[in-house]
C-alpha cells in the first residue's frame, strides 16, 4: 500500500536578519491510508511548522513530500492551493465559522472555492450529507451563535470534510471545549477514521492523543518517538462513563436536598 504522506528528510529553516532558526530537522515519515496520528511536541517542538508543511501552507527548506503520490515539494503556491483544496481538509481550534451565515452554509463555503465546479443543487445536498455524519443535519439552518462550542467544532469537522479530501488536519481541535465536549468531538473523529477517512492532529493534550491508533512526537525539530497506541481509547465508552458519573452526581445532589 503506498503512504497518502510521505515525508523524506523534511528540513525547515527560517531566517530573522543574521538568525537561523532550524525548526524543522530532517524529519522522514510515512502515513498510510485509515491512520489515525497525534502529532504532539512541547511549544517550539516543529509540530506547528510541520503541520503548516503537510497542510501545503508553507514550502520545505529541504526534503520531499509526497501527498496522494503527488511531490509538493515542488510545486509554486497556486498549485499548492490547488492540492490544498482538492486533498485536504482543515479543523481548527477556533472553529472559524462566520457568524453570520448558517451551519449549511458554512459547509458549503470550500465548494464556492473548490477546484471542482459544483451546481448549487449539489453543495446542497453534498453539504446536508456532512452535517449528517457529524450528526447534526437537524440544525442546518442554525447560526453558530445558537450552537453549543462542540456543536460549533462538528459544523467545522462537516466542513473540512465536504470537498472529500484525502487527509482530515486538525490542529488542536479540542483546545477550547471541556471535557465532555472534547470527548463528543473525539467520538466523531473515530467514527470518521472507522469509516476509513485518514487524520493527522496536532495536540498537546496526552488523554486525547490516546484516542488516536499511532503517536508522533516531535522534540527540538525532530521526530524522537513514533508509537502504536496501547490501550486506546474508546469515545464511545469514556462518553458512557461521564454520562453515568453525570447521572449519579444528580443522584447525589437530590439525595442531599432531601
Amino acid at each position: 500500500m503506498r503512504p497518502v504522506v510521505k515525508l523524506e528528510d523534511i528540513q525547515k529553516t527560517y531566517s530573522n536578519g543574521e538568525i537561523e532558526v532550524r525548526a524543522v530537522r530532517g524529519v522522514t515519515l510515512d502515513i498510510y491510508p485509515g491512520e489515525f496520528v497525534a502529532l504532539m511536541g512541547a511549544s517550539g517542538s516543529g509540530k506547528s511548522t510541520l503541520m503548516n508543511t503537510l497542510g501545503c501552507l508553507d514550502r520545505p527548506s529541504g526534503g520531499n513530500y509526497y501527498l496522494d503520490g503527488v511531490n509538493v515539494s515542488e510545486l509554486g503556491r497556486n498549485e499548492r492551493a490547488d492540492i490544498r483544496n482538492q486533498k485536504l481538509g482543515f479543523v481548527f481550534q477556533g472553529f472559524n465559522l462566520l457568524s453570520r451565515t448558517t451551519a449549511l452554509e458554512n459547509v458549503e463555503l470550500p465548494m464556492l472555492y473548490g477546484y471542482e465546479r459544483v451546481s448549487g443543487a449539489e453543495m446542497r445536498s453534498r453539504a446536508m450529507d456532512a452535517l449528517e455524519i457529524v450528526g447534526l443535519a437537524k440544525r442546518f439552518d442554525h447560526y453558530p451563535s445558537q450552537l453549543s462550542g462542540g456543536q460549533q467544532q462538528r459544523v467545522a469537522i462537516a466542513r473540512a470534510l465536504v470537498n472529500r479530501p484525502q487527509v482530515l488536519l486538525a490542529d488542536e481541535p479540542t483546545g477550547n471545549l471541556d471535557t465532555k465536549t472534547s470527548v463528543e468531538v473525539m467520538g466523531v473523529f473515530q467514527k470518521l477514521n472507522d469509516q476509513g477517512i485518514t487524520i493527522l492532529m496536532v495536540t498537546h493534550e496526552l488523554d486525547i492523543a490516546h484516542y488516536c491508533k499511532r503517536n508522533l512526537i516531535l522534540r527540538d525539530g525532530r521526530l524522537v518517538s513514533d508509537i502504536l497506541v496501547q490501550n486506546r481509547l474508546s469515545a464511545a465508552e469514556e462518553m458512557r462513563k461521564l454520562t453515568q458519573a453525570e447521572a449519579e452526581a444528580k443522584l447525589h445532589d437530590g439525595d442531599g436536598a432531601k
